[in-house]
């Protein structure tokens, strides 16, 4: 019964994920069965709209502009975690984490109010990459504290034992073998800053990042089946994206000798 509950759970799950592509490649402007014949039109469509090559610009300097800032942020954060004992370090890692459970709502309209309100600061990219880089920043560092974990102390004793200064044995002991888990750090918060919604649609100015585009999108029929193309590209990216992610913090364990005890989550 648990297999039968779980099969079923994942086709509930993915179902619609993989009509994407389906609906993609149909030549009717109606989303639903039967379908009127294959195509690629709507990909071609993909091609010739200005707009949303501009929409990808954006998604793309924002989502590269967060990940580097929520990396950076995660290093600093995961190291203190792991390495280091200080007074209301329980409290500070709580706040950090604290994104990952509020409702994307609620911390949308917060930053809102906060960068219009009280700061005065206009709507514009740099409003979402800040709040990009608040969601970002705990994926970050649940992932560097596994890299953090599995790097052996007695190696950075050593290179400072032999006359390298903490910040040489940082670039050059430690951020090597922690790479992997920066890797998939970067590769992680790219994927959540490109595919994120919420927070985007209520901080975006003039200048909309992609799923903002997609979203106007839905109001005009005749272009959902673009959408869709749109949404079975940006699905292949995301999946491989995760893929490769998962792929350098396997490598990571592996070269640090540790056990592999699940993926990210």
């Amino acid at each position: 019964m648990l297999r039968a509950y779980t099969i079923a759970f994942l086709i509930f799950l993915y179902a619609p994920i993989l009509l994407l592509p389906v609906f993609a490649f149909n030549d009717g402007t109606v989303i639903a069965f039967p379908l009127d014949g294959f195509t690629t039109k709507w990909f071609a469509e993909l091609w010739t709209n200005s707009e949303l090559h501009a929409a990808l610009v954006n998604s793309l300097l924002v989502a590269g502009a967060s990940s580097v800032l929520a990396v950076l942020l995660g290093i600093a954060a995961a190291r203190a975690n792991i390495r280091y004992k200080f007074p209301g370090k329980a409290a500070a890692m709580g706040l950090i984490m604290l994104p990952l459970v509020l409702p994307e709502i609620i911390v949308a309209v917060s930053l809102l109010v906060v960068a219009v309100r009280i700061l005065g600061f206009d709507l514009s990219l740099w409003t979402v990459v800040a709040a990009h880089v608040l969601i970002c920043t705990p994926f970050a560092v649940a992932i560097l504290n596994a890299s953090f974990q599995s790097l052996d102390p007695s190696l950075e004793e050593a290179a400072i034992d032999l006359g390298f200064s903490r910040p040489e044995t940082f670039r050059l002991i430690t951020l090597p073998l922690i790479m992997p888990g920066i890797v998939a750090a970067l590769l992680i918060c790219f994927t959540i800053s490109l595919d994120e919604f919420i927070i985007a649609f209520f901080l975006t100015g003039s200048d909309p990042t992609l799923p903002v585009y997609i979203w106007s999108l839905l109001r005009f029929p005749r272009l959902i089946p673009v959408v869709m193309a749109l949404g079975t590209i940006l699905m292949v990216v995301s999946v491989s994206l995760l893929v490769l992610a998962e792929w350098n913090r396997r490598r990571g364990l592996a070269r640090a000798g540790v056990a592999d005890k699940g993926g990210f989550l």
